[in-house]
């Protein structure tokens, strides 16, 4: 059995009580009071042969609170809480960084990377160009992933298939809640593993809330609405000459699932689970809607070079 640690928490977000949930199994009463009911509610719903990672379980975790720690060893049925997350270096066979705050991404990553382990980073992997920049040997390595679980959404089985019965597809819309920085990305993962496009410019939308255009190679484009506060919208429009289709994205646990049994892929085989080409094109495409939205133009990604 191979062992994973893994790094949490960020403000907002529950991952690892999720991934720990889907790779370990739970504990009813360690999740019930985990602080986490909706993320225990979508998980006691699942039959029992839906978790698991073959191979893999998580034997040692770290946040900065050890309260918190405690409740997720409790929670995930994890025998170790460490003090420090450099205690999992000779430890662990890989590492989960399980916390959307990108700023922290490459202080955390890099004592790991540079030791040889594979590593998952949350989205968004950074907004820097320079560390970008250093992350980019790890990606095309494949000791490095990093995405959002919407990229393997289950209710876009269809499109990522065959696009073929939308026709010519002419508009792809999203909306979601939050920010455009982490929660933006998630419907950048999700359009971008459908369409084999690339995007070109980002431009922002007259809006009180962010509302970014961004062109693609192919002259399709693709409008993402990030709501700020406001009732739950995991949302893909796409608008095809022979067929219009709305996708609501509900299905945590199946892409969550899917994600941490693709980077566990990735360590089996040595491949990258995404071309490194991509997943650096969507932290560019988010720098460019950053830039656009600070200086009111349209921004190419040509300027944005890793």
């Amino acid at each position: 059995m191979k062992t994973f640690g893994i790094i949490g928490v960020s403000e907002g977000n529950g991952h690892p009580f999720s991934y720990g949930s889907i790779i370990n199994g739970y504990s009813e009463a360690g999740l019930a009071a985990s602080g986490w009911p909706g993320i225990h509610d979508y998980v006691r719903r699942r039959h029992a042969s839906e978790f698991g990672i073959d191979g893999w379980s998580i034997s040692h975790a770290w946040t900065q609170d050890p309260a918190m720690t405690a409740r997720l060893c409790a929670a995930c049925r994890i025998a170790h809480a460490a003090g420090d997350y450099r205690e999992f270096l000779g430890a662990v066979d890989a590492v989960i960084i399980a916390r959307d705050d990108h700023e922290n991404h490459f202080a955390m990553a890099r004592p790991f990377l540079e030791a040889g382990l594979p590593v998952f980073v949350d989205k968004p992997l950074s907004l820097d160009p320079a560390e970008l920049r250093a992350f980019r040997p790890y990606l095309e390595s494949g000791r490095l992933m990093s995405c959002s679980g919407m990229r393997y959404a289950r209710e876009l089985d269809e499109p990522r298939a065959d696009l073929a019965p939308w026709g010519r597809l002419k508009l792809i819309r999203g909306a979601i809640v939050l920010s455009w920085e982490k929660y933006g990305v998630h419907l950048l993962e999700a359009i971008l593993a459908v369409t084999p496009a690339h995007p070109v410019s980002v431009r922002m939308l007259p809006a009180a809330h962010v509302s970014a255009a961004v062109s693609l190679d192919d002259g399709v484009l693709v409008q993402i609405d990030a709501l700020g506060e406001s009732p739950r919208a995991f949302r893909v429009e796409l608008f095809g000459s022979q067929r219009l289709s709305t996708v609501e994205i509900t299905d945590n646990f199946s892409m969550f699932r899917r994600m941490l049994w693709q980077f566990a892929e990735s360590i089996r085989t040595g491949r990258p689970a995404i071309p490194a080409a991509r997943t650096l094109e969507i932290m560019r495409v988010l720098i460019a809607g950053r830039m656009a939205r600070a200086e009111n133009r349209e921004v190419s990604l040509d300027e944005i070079q890793l």
